[in-house]
């Protein structure tokens, strides 16, 4: 008790724990989140920043797509209209279509209401009387068709046909097949609905809501053990998926690794007091970490804690170190010795670590930025706690177990190990002949090669979209402006020269926000085009002369009322629109962010050919919006990630260089720091050429791995090369064994993560998890032949 007394009395164990304290503090108001956007990668041009935004908040990101399986057609339907209904109650939600014709008197009445601020085809010649004469001939030849019964009540309001045309424009997106009464998939097998969220996809905890909500109203339209089954899909569904899967692995595999690394400590230490000890530096650092994230980012995500578990494995190498090189002498004198003789290689080491850490800093992805401060913070604070406190929290009487047994063994087998470099040149030009293989195919290019979501959920996807004909949204024009007017207007000067694309099948078709809610321009100019009831009854009279089916002038006298209330009516604003459909479309399509109004038009391919990407940028530019884009989502997706892997090499290749230098300067030598990089760069290739075999794709996850096994296998390289480079005794049977459990530490810590179900742990795992194990057996085999004792 004494000894613990005088030890606390410290000022290093004082300043130790008053640090605990503030990380404490800092830790306890720390927002831990699973979000996944802090992966998605920061945006170097206007067409990329416009890809982030709709992988975050844009329309896709809100839709839900369900799809229910089993039983019979009929079953289906009236599952899908109770679920429906339900859903429609529901204010989480903001719109769900299953091709009932709910709201659809609603919309008619609108339209028909507001004809003449919404039909683009009101203008001053529309309403003279050769444009009348035209309209009119059309109208009544249309009363000889089989439509004649649906436009004889509304002939008389509408001869222009107003209504007929916007009804047109507005269903003119693809719908999907219809099976006693409800949208149902292209092979009749499954009812379809389309749900979109009030809240932007983003917010995952608004996203588990609404899917929490259409389990719920399932549950009660198909109960019990009904034939019937829920399939649902759509970035909200990923979103939620791939956040509970990242909880649950950070958990499982944060228990495992420690409960694993407690395991190896405690055969190796047998003693629970040791192992407390021992654990402290990782501790720390853990405290370090989240709380520096914390003050520099305000939230700490799930991956950053699901990668601290590496952490673990790493920082408890440096009290193994300290516990196993300094055992067999007198306390006092063996600390003394290991801080002279053993703590500048370690504190290479762990420079080295934070080199290969510190590329991480200047990702494109700012969760990797996360990643790489957390980790860096973590192991400086676990080296400094292991040079500067842990020393004064031992006992007295402190001691572990007897390992020079293990150690004389593998001391034997470490001083035969250069009879292996033959075989390693082999298994070199191995790897190298399969990197020369696979070097086309080597590297992903596509930013999908990230996608956490697996395969068959992307497949359910794809078949549910085409089953519903939900919107992909690949191709975009966006224009911006300070208001929500100017906006408008510029959507509808990009859509004037669309149209004529449309008009070539160039392009199917395009949405704009502007169709729904006109701008105040556009409705003033529509407006300005009624004549007045007087100049209106003359010219319709005109119109009536000439035409084939005889109609007195007075059957018009409705339409000739309803234009002449429109010309006193103020312009439509979007609150005219709530309770329509339209309000969904402009909400939608039209958004403000941070005091700035975006106007989206979503662009519908033609089918053929690839679409002509240069005749619609150069239709953009003929509009003269400023700052007008023509966004190809999907190829904006593939050139941003690639642009982040030339950049994340160069980030490599720095990190690396720095490394070097700093085992140049250390070792006061080129040749001995290349002797000491030669083991980490074979361990590196051989895991490449290991991928490459494997048939993995690389990307920038691997790249940063590659890096990482540099940093993480410097530290045994070192012990290997760096004493004997300065002029230290051999390689002791107790260094290595301090070496060998540390390896075991670190390999735990990392190899756990290759059996996550996140493809970004499971990456780190696959790559660096094998790299520190052969870090440290090619250290061994290319180290200098006499720096073993036995």
């Amino acid at each position: 008790m004494r000894a613990v007394s005088r030890s606390l009395r410290q000022p290093a164990i004082i300043v130790w724990l008053c640090f605990l304290a503030v990380c404490a503090g800092v830790i306890a108001r720390t927002h831990f989140s699973a979000d996944l956007s802090a992966f998605l990668p920061r945006a170097p041009t206007e067409q990329q920043r416009v890809l982030v935004e709709q992988l975050r908040d844009g329309l896709v990101s809100r839709l839900i797509l369900v799809g229910i399986d089993g039983g019979d057609a009929t079953g289906r339907a009236n599952v899908s209209r109770n679920v429906a209904a339900k859903l429609r109650e529901d204010k989480r939600f903001s719109a769900i279509n299953n091709g009932e014709p709910v709201g659809q008197a609603r919309d008619e009445r609108f339209v028909f209401e507001h004809r003449y601020q919404l039909s683009p085809a009101v203008t001053p010649e529309r309403f003279s009387v050769a444009g009348l004469k035209d309209a009119l001939a059309d109208s009544l030849d249309l009363l000889t068709s089989s439509a004649g019964m649906m436009t004889k009540d509304l002939l008389p309001h509408d001869p222009t046909g107003e209504v007929a045309a916007l009804v047109s424009q507005l269903d003119s997106g693809a719908q999907p097949a219809m099976q006693d009464g409800v949208w149902a998939s292209r092979d009749g097998r499954r009812a379809v609905l389309l749900a979109q969220t009030a809240s932007a996809g983003s917010d995952t905890d608004a996203q588990a809501s609404a899917i929490a909500a259409i389990r719920e109203a399932f549950a009660h339209a198909a109960p019990g053990a009904s034939p019937y089954r829920l399939l649902m899909t759509g970035p909200g569904v990923f979103a939620v998926d791939t956040r509970d899967t990242i909880m649950r692995d950070v958990r499982w595999l944060s228990a495992a690794s420690i409960a694993l690394i407690v395991v190896l400590l405690l055969a190796v230490y047998r003693s629970v007091p040791t192992l407390l000890l021992g654990l402290m530096p990782v501790l720390s650092g853990v405290a370090a970490g989240v709380a520096a994230v914390s003050l520099v980012f305000g939230t700490v995500h799930g991956l950053t804690l699901g990668f601290g578990t590496t952490l673990i494995g790493e920082a408890v190498d440096y009290s193994i170190y300290l516990f196993v090189q300094s055992a067999g002498v007198e306390r006092r004198e063996s600390l003394k010795d290991w801080v002279a003789s053993f703590w500048p290689t370690i504190r290479l080491g762990v420079l080295t670590s934070i080199c290969g850490f510190a590329s991480m800093l200047f990702s494109g992805f700012p969760g990797l930025v996360q990643l790489g401060l957390y980790s860096i913070v973590g192991l400086s604070t676990a080296g400094i706690v292991t040079r500067f406190v842990l020393p004064h929290a031992l006992p007295q009487n402190f001691a572990i177990r007897d390992v020079s047994r293990l150690g004389k063994r593998l001391a034997r087998f470490a001083a035969h190990a250069s009879r292996l470099r033959a075989a390693l040149a082999v298994l070199l030009l191995a790897a190298v002949a399969i990197l020369l293989m696979h070097r086309h195919g080597l590297w992903s290019q596509e930013l999908s090669a990230l996608s956490p979501v697996p395969k068959a959920s992307q497949d359910l996807d794809e078949r549910l979209r085409a089953d519903v004909g939900a919107p992909d949204v690949r191709y975009l024009v966006v224009v911006s402006a300070a208001n929500e007017q100017a906006a408008l207007e510029r959507a509808e000067a990009v859509a004037h020269q669309l149209q004529p694309l449309v008009d070539a099948h160039v392009i199917a078709g395009y949405e704009s926000p502007a169709r729904y809610l006109p701008s105040d321009a556009a409705q003033r100019a529509r407006i300005a085009s009624l004549p007045s009831a007087a100049d209106l009854r003359t010219r319709l009279a005109a119109a009536l002369r000439d035409q084939t089916i005889r109609v007195k002038p007075e059957v018009f006298e409705p339409f000739i009322a309803d234009v002449e209330a429109v010309r006193a009516q103020p312009p439509l604003r979007r609150a005219d629109l709530q309770g329509t459909s339209m309000a969904l479309a402009v909400d939608s399509l039209l958004t403000e962010r941070d005091g700035r109004w975006t106007a989206m038009l979503p662009l519908r391919a033609a089918e053929g050919p690839e679409l002509q990407a240069q005749t619609i940028r150069a239709a953009v530019a003929a509009s003269q919006v400023p700052d007008a884009l023509f966004v190809d989502m999907k190829a904006e997706a593939d050139r941003l990630y690639q642009n982040y892997v030339r950049e994340d090499i160069r980030l490599s290749l720095g990190g690396f260089a720095a490394i070097v230098v700093l085992l140049v300067l250390a070792l006061r030598s080129p040749v001995r720091a290349a002797r000491t990089l030669a083991p980490l760069v074979a361990a590196v290739i051989v895991v490449i050429a290991g991928l490459a075999l494997a048939g993995k794709s690389l990307t920038i996850l691997h790249l940063i791995g590659m890096l990482l096994i540099v940093a993480v296998g410097s530290n045994y390289a070192l012990f290997f090369n760096y004493r004997a480079h300065a002029g230290r005794d051999a390689i002791s049977p107790q260094t290595l064994v301090s070496l060998v459990i540390a390896n075991l530490a670190t390999v735990l810590g990392f190899g756990l993560l290759a059996l996550s179900s996140v493809p970004m742990l499971k990456t780190f795992g696959l790559t660096v998890g094998p790299g520190a194990i052969l870090a440290l057996l090619f250290s061994a085999i290319l180290a200098p032949r006499s720096g073993f004792s036995r």
